[in-house]
């Protein structure tokens, strides 16, 4: 295990994998400040609490709230993907340089998606920064698959 922690395109990997699951994972957060600063709540003992007219108005959805919740999907959908994919690409040796241009690009890509998906920015900025990462997960799978391809 030394060994391998001491590899630059492994620590690089770990690097950029963990900068995407942290900023996926603060998308929990983030969904909670928007169902609360927007008064819009998905189940019925979140707002147990509440008086029942006030219950009834509050259980509701908002596009600020779904438009959150649709990112941090998208998030679960690509993220863990690249994760897999790119501990497989660490694995096959590939060039420093190669290695860092695929895991800042993806990562790159994902922040903006985040900016765009959440900040409404017009088409196509959310659906090239998701292309961009998409390719960048295939690139890499294409790396592993022409390195250890055994059928």
């Amino acid at each position: 295990m030394a060994p391998l922690m001491e590899d630059e395109v492994f620590m690089a990997f770990t690097t950029y994998a963990a900068i995407v699951i942290l900023k996926m994972s603060l998308m929990a957060p983030m969904t909670a400040f928007f169902r609360f600063s927007r008064g819009a709540f998905a189940n019925e003992e979140d707002v147990a609490l509440k008086p029942s007219e006030e219950r009834k108005k509050l259980l509701r959805s908002h596009p600020d709230v779904e438009r959150v919740r649709r990112c941090h999907q998208n998030d679960l959908e690509n993220i863990v993907p690249f994760v897999l994919v790119g501990l497989l690409y660490a694995l096959t040796g590939p060039e420093l340089s190669a290695a860092l241009l695929h895991f800042r690009v993806f990562a790159g890509s994902r922040i903006f998606h985040t900016i765009a998906y959440v900040g409404a920015l017009p088409q196509p900025s959310r659906a090239l920064s998701w292309m961009i990462g998409f390719l960048v997960t295939i690139s890499m799978s294409y790396r592993v698959l022409s390195k250890v391809l055994v059928l």
